[in-house]
């Protein structure tokens, strides 16, 4: 018998009529959730100069302190909702966000490099648990579709809120201390805690778990990312760069094949039977790939070659992040108006304007220009991957649908990750930092690009379109 799916396994079916007297209070927990997961992603940047300086180490470590947290979700993601189901959703988040604030005091506590980095993964673990546990929680408070539809929207909200607010709180606690960047998860847990005793117990199933899969997944994965950011120092042909190359693409291989043997695989091959499926899932990584990527460069760029405070560049930021936070209530309606296609293709061609325009900046240029070129990196978020999802969902089985969605974030988080481990590889091997941010930028543009040439060509029209 087949295993439940994905989407039976986030949105449990609850009786209107048993659903808690205050289904809010479930709604606010989960929105503290996503908040904290998303604003850990993107908070981080503008306090690495500080980091540094306290902790010491090169570039290579900057870039685990960011990767470690985006890559251990990535590669945990797609089991996180097999344990969700196990020890039912309520337990699952609990156990989430009591590790994530446990994670969080490691972080801001940590006395060295590695230790930061090491609490990092830890976080990156409990943040993966705790992305599908709250889409349960919510399926369970909200019996009635449409008001369960609305509060995965506020849901939602949590992200944005984050990314619009992250690198100001980040540049601001950091003037203090970079450790405070971290702590401040700490309250917001406890009362995501405290909130949770309203939500009601969980059930539980028996879900079988791809351990192998997601042991290959995550040697694949890892290896891959590791070699990206030791090439940077120890160059592309060293050796043992090259084996990890190699052992990312063996690992890889066996993942391929070894889905399509097992009873119950974690990526089930009709999944891409779709070609809307791979379509968005490389949209998904190459929009990541620039909007991770960027802000990791462009924060060394404002703080060390320019010497602005972290504050200034959370300011610098801002308006790129608000574009987001405006805009994406408004991205349906677009789509509805002139279609997924052309609102997609005009979001990444506008991104790569924006890349380009940060690359070719000269050192002079006034900081409300690299702001403006901001904004337009920033313009892609709003029109690119909510239409990019509603694709790959409206293409998919509907039993499918919970694993598309696992696969298109997954998807996502490692071209966060790897964006950051091959910036900071140019940044380190280019011979000056000036000629490693245009070429990474250069390699943002072209990522951008593509996307849009594979959403013209794979990614179908909505009815909107025709």
């Amino acid at each position: 018998m087949d295993s439940p799916t994905l989407r039976e396994e986030h949105l449990p079916t609850a009786d209107p009529d048993a659903e808690p007297a205050s289904p809010a209070w479930t709604l606010v927990t989960c929105f503290l959730g996503m908040f904290v997961v998303t604003l850990d992603a993107v908070v981080v940047n503008v306090a690495l100069p500080h980091i540094r300086t306290d902790l010491g180490g090169g570039l290579a470590g900057l870039q685990w302190v960011v990767d470690g947290y985006t890559l251990t979700v990535a590669a945990l993601l797609l089991s996180a909702g097999a344990l969700s189901d196990r020890i039912g959703a309520h337990r699952a988040f609990g156990l989430g966000m009591a590790g994530f604030a446990a994670a969080s005091v490691a972080c801001g506590l940590a006395p060295t490099l590695p230790l930061l980095v090491a609490a990092r993964v830890a976080q990156g673990a409990f943040a993966a648990l705790l992305m599908p546990t709250s889409m349960a929680l919510i399926g369970q408070a909200y019996g009635d579709p449409v008001r369960r539809a609305r509060a995965v929207g506020y849901w939602a909200l949590g992200g944005a809120v984050a990314s619009s607010a992250g690198p100001v709180v980040g540049g601001a606690l950091s003037e203090w201390t970079w450790r405070a960047i971290f702590l401040i998860n700490v309250p917001v847990g406890l009362l995501a805690l405290w909130l949770l005793r309203r939500a009601p117990a969980s059930p539980r199933r028996r879900h079988p778990f791809d351990a192998g899969g997601l042991g290959l997944a995550i040697v694949a994965m890892g290896a891959l990312t590791w070699a990206a950011i030791e090439s940077g120092s120890a160059g592309v042909t060293s050796a043992l760069v090259l084996a990890m190359f190699g052992l990312a693409v063996a690992a890889g291989t066996g993942l391929w094949l070894l889905e399509r043997r097992v009873a119950h695989p974690m990526l089930p091959p009709a999944l891409f039977a779709a070609p809307a499926v791979s379509a968005a899932s490389f949209v998904g990584f190459a929009f990541m790939a620039c909007f991770y990527g960027t802000p990791f460069v462009m924060s060394l760029d404002l703080q060390q070659q320019r010497g602005l405070s972290s504050l200034t560049t959370g300011l610098v930021f801002l308006p790129m992040m608000l574009v987001g936070l405006v805009l994406t209530p408004l991205s349906a309606r677009m789509v509805e108006r002139f279609g997924r296609r052309p609102v997609m293709i005009s979001g990444l061609v506008v991104m790569a304007a924006g890349l380009l325009g940060l690359g070719l900046a000269p050192a002079s240029a006034p900081l409300w220009h690299i702001a403006g070129l901001l904004m337009l990196v920033g313009f892609g978020g709003p029109t690119v991957m909510p239409p990019a999802t509603a694709a790959l969902l409206n293409a998919v089985d509907p039993s499918l649908s919970g694993t598309a969605s696992g696969v298109l974030n997954t998807s996502r988080q490692l071209g966060g990750a790897l964006a950051v481990a091959v910036f900071g590889s140019l940044l380190a091997s280019a011979g000056s930092f000036e000629t490693g941010a245009l070429l990474s930028m250069l390699v943002a543009t072209a990522l951008a690009l593509a996307a849009a040439l594979v959403t013209a060509r794979s990614l179908g029209p909505s009815a909107a379109d025709r």
